[in-house]
């Protein structure tokens, strides 16, 4: 939802500092650049060189599970402790922090699943100018060089990253403020107050500022150049009417990592950003820093609601990752030795032999905490994505329902609009399986209530929609109006849960509701106290449909800095800016709890937010905020779920249609056809927009709108079944051609197509009047069947496909089977118990295969091995279905009602063998023309042990 309509300006008291206007488009100077992040623009002034950094080799200890070494800035005698780990899975961890912080420095909880399990390191060689260490892993070693410090991972002779090899590292370690009378007067009056408490504070413990001078991790010596750096943001920030009190002073950390051979570097979400990162030298780095953007801009490094620090390189020979555990502010700069060579001239390079070796760097700047980095080393990308999993987790395993189609709107305006909302679908013969209420619904803006006029009887509208075996989900936002007559307002302010601003005060901010405060979701008391509050007892009104989606989580406060949390409020004894990149993952966290919590932790939930962080993958949903009925805006959902894939979270989609201004009738067809191969698929619309059901642009479009959602349901079996290896591997479900063919160059800047898991390849048509797409088939060794037509392609080619407003250009490899149900009805519960379709799609080349996952679809019973998971296989003309998981229990009432062979020969009969040795001949039917073969109503079990011969 976006942050902020005109309508809501009267409320406000005048003067208050909106970062918004009733224009719909971004304000740009409401936040900021790296030029007005005093941070960053300290951290980005330091050019490359040689760095001050030197490692002591005499500190060096060795134990079984780690290195330490220290590192002295020989500039200000400032000490660092540099810890090395080697992880199981071929991962390395780098930390480094201050050897003695005046006070700690924050390092992130909650988002590693677990403490990683470490593996020996072994000292190969060393002397005086660095140390050599094993990895373990084939020709796999660490050097450490000692002046300057410089760190090395090699394979073999190949240099895989090496870190600070240009000399960027940079640690602002925590300082008294030496304040004197002498400054410039610029301050504030309260400011120079305090300037003076501190001068006669330091006057009255003399002893004390002699031993805070002596104690060698606080030597750094403040020449006059840093003093006058206090004017420049060290001690105190100033961002249009904002002041960020800074009483901990300048704490960034920087670190640079650099990419022998590697030319495209992915990931770091959130960002309305292409695919393949950009270099950064002639503009901003990428930001990452959780912000309510209203209509985000496209194509720029802005920050948007959420951030996931994580960078995926890949080459021809490999790919790797960095995973920087940091939840501050951060900016990523990237540069490449190759950045804008055309194609021709990296030819002439080639041809004229020039030696050198493509290469990406890449810097990270963070405002506070510590170093934490994780380097995966791969070298796939699917053991990337596992080494990823490993340390934060895999993407949570939804409710099949929420695979399905979700009707959302701010707001349907009371129960009689849901109900009628709900009839068109049943009248117009579209699926559905949740309808969604946003703010309005609530008593005011209170969370945790229903409007007592509009949404008198909540459980009868509910029971209505489980009649017809269909869902709800309701917003909670974690702002909460104060106001003494509402009882959870109460109860945190009772129980001391809110966030505190620098005074020590309740923070207060304006939001939905007016005057706002917020719950300290960082505190585990206060996290599961939120969770109690889905009690059915407590959230009155409630039953086991309806669902949650967490909104304005990054937080957002419409009078804040950026429409954001002042970062001098306080988290017990952390600042906001320590944690802010957490926050909205903490309130999605609380609130799954709760929904587990509510059914005895037998059900799973199902949690959208719009913040999110590392880890949140394994909470629940995500989607692009708040975008525009744009044709471009439907062009960039493709990059921008194909990032979050990249980085764990499978569970992406963005607003159909577009949430503000109105869609024309094609643009809206041409995004409901993409959204239904997309993960997460929901339309979402404006308060201020007319109305867009799927049934308001007459008989034609409601057709074609029909039949892209009844596609959808087809493939649900399919979509489960790869939520299911997500959930277990950590692998994207809708991923980049290069993900599956990582050594093929024309695949590694292709986003207007994807994969949805290995099999079927989507290219959605995104141009306004467009009447033919060129897709990218790839795989010299491939063949793709069209899934609507079953004309068959080969791969390793662009191929010109006309379309109509009618066509979803969708091809399934050859080799692959994919399990279809095609008996679509008004939502996916009442599908439960239909049939499958089998859809083989033959490479003669070599074997095809494919998965069926079944399981109740909404509890956690799976985790105790309840579920069928069978391995579907055709080689040598026999089709068999054999138990993948022969410990598993679970029984099915759904059978195999038919089976369609793609590229297929004529056979003289059918027959299948069921496990008990019947056998029988089956009846089917062969397209010549189409080389297509099916066999109707084999009639098994969808999951016993069968096969079926083709003579």
């Amino acid at each position: 939802m976006a942050t902020f309509t005109a309508r809501m300006a009267p409320l406000l008291v005048v003067g208050l500092a909106l970062c918004l206007s009733g224009t719909w488009a971004v304000d740009k100077g409401n936040f900021k650049t790296c030029e007005q992040s005093a941070f960053c623009k300290r951290q980005r002034a330091l050019k490359p060189g040689e760095s001050p950094y030197r490692a002591l080799l005499e500190t060096m200890e060795l134990t079984n599970t780690r290195l330490t070494l220290q590192l002295i800035n020989d500039n200000n005698k400032v000490r660092l402790l540099l810890e090395l780990y080697r992880l199981q899975g071929n991962i390395t961890r780098v930390k480094i922090n201050e050897l003695k912080p005046l006070k700690p420095r924050y390092e992130v909880p909650d988002v590693l699943i677990r403490e990683p399990t470490t593996e020996p390191l072994s000292v190969l060689s060393q002397d005086e100018n660095g140390v050599v260490l094993s990895l373990g892993v084939e020709s796999q070693r660490v050097i450490i060089s000692a002046r300057p410090f410089r760190l090395d991972i090699m394979e073999g002779s190949d240099v895989l990253m090496s870190l600070n090899s240009r000399g960027l590292l940079a640690f602002e370690h925590l300082r008294m403020r030496k304040d004197t009378f002498s400054y410039k007067v610029t301050s504030t009056v309260a400011s120079v107050w305090d300037n003076i408490k501190r001068v006669f504070s330091s006057q009255a413990d003399p002893e004390a500022e002699k031993k805070a001078e002596a104690d060698p991790a606080n030597q750094a010596e403040t020449t006059k150049e840093e003093e006058e750096k206090v004017e420049d943001g060290m001690w105190e920030e100033t961002f249009k009417s904002h002041t960020d009190s800074k009483p901990n002073g300048p704490s960034a950390v920087s670190l640079d990592f650099s990419l022998p051979g590697v030319e495209h570097v992915y990931g770091i979400p959130e960002h309305a950003d292409t695919l393949r990162l950009k270099t950064t030298d002639n503009g901003d780095p990428y930001r990452l820093y959780n912000l309510d953007v209203f209509q985000y801009e496209l194509y720029n490094p802005m920050a948007l609601y959420g951030s996931v620090p994580v960078m995926v390189a890949h080459s021809a020979q490999r790919t790797t990752g960095i995973f920087w555990l940091n939840a501050a502010e951060t900016w990523v700069d990237i540069s490449s030795n190759t950045a804008g060579k055309t194609v021709f001239g990296k030819m002439l390079d080639y041809v004229q032999g020039s030696s050198e070796t493509p290469q990406t760097d890449v810097r990270w700047i963070s405002e506070s905490g510590i170093i934490d980095v994780f380097i995966m080393l791969g070298p796939t990308p699917k053991d990337v994505f596992s080494q990823y999993a490993s340390l934060t987790g895999t993407q949570s395993f939804p409710p099949l329902a929420s695979l399905g189609y979700h009707q959302c709107r701010w707001n349907y305006n009371d129960q009689e609009d849901v109900k009628s909302v709900d009839a068109g679908f049943d009248e117009h013969d579209i699926p559905y399986d949740f309808i969604w209420l946003d703010i309005e619904h609530t008593d005011g803006k209170r969370y945790f209530t229903w409007d007592p006029h509009k949404f008198a009887t909540p459980k009868e509208m509910l029971q209505g929609l489980m009649d017809k075996k269909r869902k709800m989900v309701a917003i909670v936002d974690p702002h909460i109006k104060v106001d003494s007559n509402y009882k959870i307002h109460n109860e945190i302010r009772t129980l001391g849960f809110y966030v505190k601003n620098k005074d020590g005060g309740d923070y207060e901010g304006w939001c939905w509701p007016g005057s706002a405060s917020y719950p300290d979701f960082t505190r585990a008391d206060m996290r599961a106290w939120w969770a109690s509050m889905f009690a059915y007892d407590q959230y009155e009104g409630t039953m086991e449909n309806l669902y949650t989606w967490n909104d304005m989580n990054e937080p957002s406060v419409f009078n804040g800095p950026e429409v954001t949390m002042h970062k001098d409020a306080m988290h017990g004894s952390w600042e906001h800016r320590d944690i802010h990149n957490l926050y909205g993952l903490y309130v999605q966290m609380a609130t799954a709890e709760g929904l587990i919590q509510r059914s005895g932790g037998v059900e799973r939930p199902f949690v959208l937010t719009r913040a999110f962080f590392a880890g949140s993958q394994r909470i629940g949903a995500v989607w692009t905020g708040d975008n525009a009925a744009e044709w471009d805006h439907l062009k960039i959902s493709i990059p921008m779920c194909l990032s979050m894939g990249l980085v764990g979270i499978s569970f992406c989609g963005a607003d159909i249609g577009g949430f503000f201004k109105s869609p024309s009738t094609e643009l809206l067809v041409r995004w409901y056809q993409a959204g239904a191969y997309q993960p997460f698929y929901r339309a979402h619309a404006h308060l201020d927009t007319p109305r867009r059901e799927p049934w308001l642009f007459g008989p034609e479009n409601t057709a074609l709108i029909r039949e892209a959602v009844r596609q959808r349901y087809t493939f649900l079996p399919y979509w489960y079944q790869l939520f299911y290896r997500a959930h277990v591997t950590g692998e994207p479900v809708m991923r980049p051609l290069w993900v599956e063919y990582p050594q093929d160059l024309a695949t590694f800047a292709v986003e207007d197509e994807y994969l949805i898991g290995r099999d079927l390849l989507v290219h959605p048509v995104v141009e306004e009047g467009a009447r033919g797409v060129t897709a990218y088939l790839p795989g010299k060794d491939e063949v793709w069947f069209d899934v609507h037509t079953f004309q068959k392609h080969n791969g390793a080619q662009n191929l010109y496909i006309p379309v109509t407003m009618s066509s979803i250009p969708v091809f399934q490899r050859g080799g692959s089977i994919i399990p279809r149900k095609l008996r679509v009805r008004r939502s996916s519960t009442c599908m439960e118990h239909d049939p499958y379709t089998l859809y083989v799609a033959l490479n003669l080349q070599r074997t095809a295969d494919g998965e069926l996952y079944i399981d109740d679809g909404h509890t956690f019973n799976y985790e105790k091995k309840e579920f069928i998971y069978r391995k579907l296989t055709f080689a040598n003309k026999v089709l068999s279905s054999v138990n993948h998981a022969p410990d598993a229990k679970f029984t099915t009432d759904s059978w195999i009602e038919r089976i369609i062979v793609l590229g297929a020969s004529k056979p003289s009969k059918v027959t299948l063998k069921t496990a008990d040795g019947q056998e029988k001949q089956l009846e089917f039917d062969f397209d010549a023309s189409m080389s297509v073969l099916t066999v109707r109503k084999p009639g098994m079990n969808a999951g016993a042990d069968w096969t079926v011969t083709f003579q």
